[in-house]
């Protein structure tokens, strides 16, 4: 059994676009026919050059190669061009093509990607969601309405969420770390207060800042906050800087999340030996796929740590989150798209099952869903921005800021 052939598909998923502008899936097949799909998650380069990054990475280092061989796939990409370090790019474009070989291995065999890692540890997997506009509700003004964020967190609590996710202190600008507006603090209380009386003790409140802050800044919020007990506050400074992460973390009484925009197993090790945060945040279409986080989790077990896996993305990174989750005995939590998303489970067929409240892991073979080419598609993506963008524009201190939660408003 070798690798073959790729093909690589950018979809776009329909208006408000929840999990981003685009999702980039690839489809790897094998000498004797069987097929494996896999995800990379948002890249720093448009979908254009990533798809010929992801072409040079199958090419280079992976073509001919059995999918089994899994780690010495991954030290081809990890030290091309002589690195030996973590390259966000070639990284993700791995992570997406390990996915698919991980797909191609469980069906060669029969069994759910899962089985293959250490067998099943969670047979329920609890998941949370983000905050989206109800029906009805405005779709520009929700993203700084605390009432209308807590009936909306009212009605995942409901559904069955005991999670709910919410980023309401803005802007997210290129300009690094900065202090945050008084208004951002005055609106983030009042988020959290709204919210907590909405769902009382049934849901635990997950704040995320997108490493927004100065270390001074991510410390007056989160100091701000503690008096709702959020259960995490995530990435509240730029992710590169763990020590100035770990400074937050000692000074704030609620427990840091980090991962969602760091690769492999070195740069998760820092974070953890930083102490910057307890909580980790792969996103396995970026961080070196499932077998590299899966160390991941390992090393976070050696310092009590818990794991949450992100997903800002389309559904086959969601299955590979999934498998990953339902295989380790720290799971926390695993995101989702509210419970599945409408678009999410068009593209797989329904393949996945969300049930009140929690993720029941696929028992059919590799991923176990059923990726309908024909609505991949039926979608291409056909804009000129990326997956998801920060803004110029500085901190307004007169005006106030706000956020759009990751729906883009621009034209695609």
């Amino acid at each position: 059994m070798k690798l073959k052939d790729l093909e690589v598909f950018v979809v776009a998923p329909p208006a408000p676009g929840w999990g981003g502008r685009y999702w980039i899936f690839t489809k790897l097949t094998t000498d004797d026919g069987i097929t494996g799909y896999g995800e990379c998650y948002a890249s720093s380069v448009g979908p254009k050059a990533m798809t010929a990054v992801i072409e040079d990475v199958f090419n280079r280092h992976m073509a001919g190669t059995n999918p089994e061989n899994i780690e010495m796939m991954f030290r081809r990409a990890y030290s091309s061009g002589f690195t030996q370090r973590p390259d966000l790019t070639v990284m993700g474009a791995f992570s997406g093509l390990e996915i698919a070989c991980w797909d191609i291995i469980g069906k060669a065999r029969n069994r759910p990607v899962w089985a293959m890692l250490g067998g099943m540890m969670n047979e329920r997997i609890r998941s949370y969601t983000y905050l989206y506009p109800l029906p009805g509700q405005d779709m520009t003004e929700f993203w700084i309405n605390p009432d209308m964020a807590a009936d909306s967190a009212a009605e995942m609590v409901r559904l069955g969420f005991t999670a709910v996710k919410f980023d309401p202190a803005g802007p997210y600008t290129l300009r690094g770390g900065h202090m945050p507006a008084q208004s951002d603090i005055s609106r983030s209380v009042a988020f959290c207060d709204k919210i907590r009386q909405a769902v009382g003790d049934k849901a635990d409140l997950l704040f995320g800042t997108h490493g927004q802050f100065s270390t001074g800044g991510a410390i007056r919020l989160g100091q701000a906050l503690e008096p709702y007990s959020p259960l995490w506050f995530e990435e509240p400074i730029p992710p590169d800087n763990v020590n100035e992460m770990a400074k937050v973390a000692r000074a704030v009484r609620i427990p840091i999340a980090t991962g969602e925009r760091l690769t492999t197993k070195a740069e998760f090790a820092t974070v953890l030996r930083s102490g910057a945060a307890t909580i980790l945040q792969p996103a396995l279409g970026r961080s070196g796929g499932i077998w590299e986080t899966k160390k991941i989790a390992a090393l976070a077990e050696v310092y009590n740590a818990q794991m949450a896996p992100h997903l800002y993305a389309g559904p086959v990174e969601w299955a590979a989150n999934i498998h990953l989750a339902a295989s380790i005995p720290n799971l926390l939590l695993a995101e989702t798209i509210q419970t599945g998303g409408d678009f999410h489970m068009k593209l797989i067929k329904n393949s996945i099952t969300w049930e009140n409240g929690d993720i029941i892991p696929p028992t059919g073979p590799g991923l176990g869903i059923e990726f309908d080419e024909d609505v991949a598609r039926a979608h291409p993506f056909t804009g000129a921005g990326l997956h998801l963008e920060m803004q110029e524009a500085p901190c307004n201190y007169a005006k106030g800021n706000a956020f759009e939660g990751g729906a883009p408003s621009v034209k695609r």
